[in-house]
């Protein structure tokens, strides 16, 4: 199987399990992406996901082999690539070549890279919400040695996450894009020992599910309705996002820090002291 689904406590591992092809995606690769990351958005009993390539590397992008005997999927001839369409406002549109990368979930999402995340591999781990790189993991977007454009959402993301400038040279050159680099440039947000991505993000996984989820999926989903609006739209849009967040969850939280719970940022003790 391409994907195979891992579960601890509220937290879901997203595998991708094809080690010799080093994860390339293929069609049925793709579909199977589409649907876990789907399912987990729907499940009320999972809250963050990771998501990981086994075998020593995140994802080498698509199968060119696949691809070459079945074309790209263009708006022109989307209707000949059913298994690429998935509905939006306004009627579907061709899902992403290598499957969840035009989805946006309500939940976070944890990229953890062991080896290559290169080409639509590089496109699957920016869109997740961070990242997190073990010693000797890269980037790039090494499609560029073959004519084939970003088409999961490279040129939106990168943009986004590294800024217009620093993004243009990478995708111009394709070149090999070190951990180190990833770290200093804003598209990783940590590097752990090799052989450690994995560990590492299923930790922050558990962290980010102790927290009360409401207000934290509404702060991340303001940060995505921010884009493109000007400060003081941004500002309002942030103000109704959170309509109700208080008082479902925001007032309890108060009251347990006025009875004494997690004083001077200790976020270890979320319950006020006994008497």
């Amino acid at each position: 199987m391409p994907v195979r689904i891992e579960r601890s406590d509220r937290v879901l591992t997203i595998i991708q399990s094809r080690a010799e092809v080093r994860n390339a995606v293929d069609p049925e690769h793709a579909e199977m992406l589409y649907e876990a990351f789907l399912a987990f958005d729907k499940d009320d009993t999972a809250d963050v996901a990771v998501f990981w390539g086994e075998g020593g590397a995140f994802c080498a992008g698509a199968d060119l082999k696949s691809l070459a005997a079945r074309g790209i999927a263009t708006r022109e001839n989307a209707s000949t690539h059913k298994s690429l369409e998935y509905p939006r406002d306004g009627g579907p549109v061709p899902r992403g070549p290598m499957g969840p990368s035009r989805l946006a979930l309500g939940k976070p999402v944890i990229a953890a890279i062991e080896g290559p995340a290169v080409a639509g591999g590089m496109e699957l781990a920016i869109w997740a919400d961070c990242r997190i790189m073990a010693e000797g993991s890269y980037m790039g977007v090494y499609n560029r040695r073959w004519g084939v454009p970003l088409t999961d959402g490279g040129t939106v993301r990168l943009p986004r996450l590294v800024g217009q400038a620093r993004a243009l040279e990478l995708i111009m050159t394709g070149r090999k894009v070190e951990a180190e680099e990833c770290l200093r440039i804003g598209l990783c947000e940590k590097i752990v020992p090799k052989g450690q991505a994995r560990q590492a993000a299923e930790a922050m996984a558990k962290e980010i599910a102790g927290f009360p989820q409401g207000a934290m999926r509404a702060d991340r989903r303001s940060v995505y309705l921010q884009h493109g609006l000007t400060v003081d739209a941004a500002l309002e849009r942030e103000w109704y996002n959170c309509t109700g967040i208080f008082k479902a969850e925001g007032a309890a939280g108060v009251a347990k820090f006025a009875q004494g719970a997690g004083r001077h940022g200790d976020f270890n003790n979320p319950n006020p002291p006994q008497e």
